[in-house]
């Protein structure tokens, strides 16, 4: 008998016979089939999982109502940060350090390398004025309604906690840039912002902040300084810390950063207050092996009226009552008293020269003049980092009275939004974050306009002002069509307002159905999807179609 060659089949082994199988487009339903009962199954054990975790998590909370009642479960809530219904060690650590006077061993990430003797460390000090209780919108009332109590945490923050702070040299390192970025003016994140729009924001009932990881720990370290509850992160977008280079040489960097961060003013039994400086910012220059420190400032810019964001709770849950406040803080600084210089001096052979005086003075040191090859102005990279933070100042918003004399000189039209609180910090969010960060929007104002922004302090104080009849009248002109909170402004060269819009009418028409609003001048259009950026872009197109033809050939 012959062999089967290696491409043909042998005779088949003795056995029953296998049944038929399945025609292949009937096997590829039945296996549909069940993937589909599989998904639908473990869909519904999904489902069931959740309802049961609801259902657990909604009888805990009641029955911790029922122990502590709503007052004691408000202070729960408060140190139950990731919302599990226990407080583990480290969540009641504040409780602790409160009650004991204790302060345990540092647990932030800020001992990265041994301490070295012959390390350079450097002095900060903190100079503090306290807020003044006259620059708040309640003060023209006499604060009627607005408990003393609820105010208590303010009016005690008189003094920087810690006037003076010794730093090693090396905890400034995550002042450095990125390796490989080493571009003048190029913005990266010290620490990024994790919210958006789209996200939300962070609970109101807060008391004590979380422990600080990575680079948070020196900015942390910095701004408890001023007080001993600072929030590196902010409950709202934009968060964190942005820098960019400003000056290199063989050896240093001059970093310039803006950081938003906030304080907790307030301590169980007592409700939160929130204390929101627009910013902070500032420079340091370090070597590029951030060894030596020649140079740091950080604080809270003071040009403008206001410069202080305030919010504070009537109630014990996160739906309770808020108050909301402006105000104006004179001076919040922190600078390096010198140079970083070493403890000790070591020869070659690791024997001690010299060390401090007995006084505790630094060693007198001559530091050499350091020769800059790139610089970039302050001013740009301050743009630059507002722009990072905030992509709506892809737009230039000029100063108000600089804004008309451009539009003279370009014979344009201003587009001026006029507020109760700054656009570039908490109390502008709602406009900033949708309508004015849209490319859309952007182009239009970038081609069409000269824009400005501006408070209603400010305009107050211009119209106040006899010595400039001009910019008395601009501010007259916007100031009779202001409606708190905000008021969007489309004007001539000359100040003369020729269409304007409420923005809580705003938001008002831009939450109802296109076949609702009357009004066809802010009707939707179907050219944009988001209703809040056809409704804008309307105004503006109005603006254009009423102005443009009254402005001067």
């Amino acid at each position: 008998m012959g062999r089967a060659r290696p491409c043909e089949r042998g005779p088949p082994s003795p056995g029953p016979a296998a049944p038929p199988a399945p025609p292949p487009r009937r096997a590829r339903a039945l296996a549909l089939l069940g993937a589909l009962l599989a998904a639908a199954a473990a869909a519904a054990a999904a489902q069931a999982y959740a309802r049961h975790t609801e259902a657990q998590a909604a009888a805990r909370q009641e029955s911790a109502l029922k122990a502590l009642g709503t007052e004691g479960l408000f202070l729960f809530s408060s140190l139950d940060t990731d919302r599990d219904m226990y407080i583990s060690p480290e969540e009641f650590r504040p409780i602790a350090e409160k009650l004991t006077g204790a302060t345990p061993t540092a647990s932030y990430e800020e001992e990265e390398l041994p301490p070295d003797p012959s390390e350079e460390t450097l002095t900060i000090e903190a100079r503090f004025q306290p807020l003044l209780p006259e620059s708040m919108t309640k003060s023209k009332d006499g604060f009627l309604g607005v408990s003393r109590l609820a105010l208590s945490g303010l009016r005690n923050w008189t003094t920087a906690a810690s006037p003076r702070a010794v730093f090693a040299a090396r905890h400034f390192r995550p002042f450095l840039p990125p390796r490989g970025q080493v571009e003048l003016g190029e913005p990266w994140w010290i620490i990024p912002s994790e919210l958006s729009v789209f996200t939300g924001y962070l609970s109101n009932n807060r008391f004590y902040p979380p422990p600080p990881k990575g680079k948070e720990v020196i900015i942390h370290r910095l701004l408890s300084m001023f007080h001993p509850r600072p929030f590196v992160k902010t409950r709202f977008a934009p968060q964190g810390a942005v820098a960019c280079l400003t000056a290199i040489s063989d050896f240093y960097y001059t970093v310039m950063f803006r950081i938003h961060a906030e304080f907790q003013l307030s301590e169980p039994p007592d409700f939160p207050f929130w204390f929101s400086p627009g910013q902070f910012t500032g420079h340091i220059i370090l070597s590029k092996d951030a060894t030596h420190v020649r140079d740091f400032r950080l604080f809270v810019p003071n040009h403008r009226s206001l410069n202080v964001d305030m919010e504070w709770l009537y109630g014990a849950s996160e739906s309770s009552n808020m108050e909301v406040d402006i105000g104006y803080i004179p001076q919040m600084e922190l600078e390096a008293t010198s140079p970083s210089v070493p403890s000790v001096i070591l020869d070659e052979d690791g024997n001690m020269i010299d060390s401090r005086l007995p006084s505790g003075e630094p060693l007198q040191f001559v530091f050499e003049e350091i020769k800059w090859q790139q610089e970039l102005s302050w001013e740009e990279a301050a743009r630059r980092l507002e722009v990072a933070m905030y992509p709506f100042k892809k737009v230039t918003y000029l100063p108000f009275t600089e804004a008309f004399a451009q539009a003279q000189a370009k014979n344009k039209l201003v587009h001026s939004i006029l507020l109760w609180g700054a656009l570039d910090d908490q109390s502008g969010r709602t406009l900033r974050e949708t309508v004015l960060e849209s490319s859309p929007i952007l182009a239009l104002l970038n081609e069409s306009f000269i824009s400005t922004w501006s408070l209603v302090k400010e305009l107050e104080d211009l119209q106040n002002n006899q010595e400039n009849p001009s910019h008395k009248k601009l501010a007259d002109l916007h100031l009779e069509k202001y409606s708190f909170p905000v008021e969007m402004m489309l004007c001539l060269p000359n100040g003369t307002v020729v269409h304007h819009i409420n923005a809580n009418y705003f938001l008002d028409i831009t939450s109802m159905k296109p076949e609702d609003v009357e009004n066809n001048v802010f009707s939707f259009s179907s050219t944009f999807e988001d209703p809040s950026t056809a409704t804008y872009m309307q105004f503006l197109k109005e603006g254009l179609r009423r102005g443009l033809p009254l402005l001067q050939p």
